[in-house]
């Protein structure tokens, strides 16, 4: 399963986890995982098994901030490998999500 989730309590973020490619294929499975969460559930995306990501992937992001709350601080990406941050850089993902 390359999305693992991991709540850690009421209030606190869900983490989901990417494992391998993150793009069109494993888009429903994503959409699963955080839609399984309240609207306005804070998320971390961890991506330190991610090996690519694709458009489709930043669209799961954009979505995945609407379902959190619509604000930039709603979804935080961490552990991203250069090669994959380069990309969510080249988009200017962080204009929508917090990237540490």
């Amino acid at each position: 399963m390359p999305i693992h989730v991991t709540a850690a309590g009421p209030g606190q973020p869900v983490t989901l986890a990417v494992s391998g490619r993150f793009d069109f294929a494993t888009s429903g499975e994503f959409r699963t995982a955080y839609a399984a969460q309240p609207a306005g559930t804070p998320f971390v995306v961890d991506l330190a098994r991610t090996e690519y990501l694709d458009s489709s992937a930043l669209g799961m992001l954009l979505l995945l901030r609407r379902h959190a709350g619509d604000r930039p601080e709603s979804v935080r990406i961490v552990n991203a490998s250069p090669d994959v941050r380069r990309i969510l850089e080249i988009a200017k993902v962080e204009r929508l999500c917090r990237i540490d």
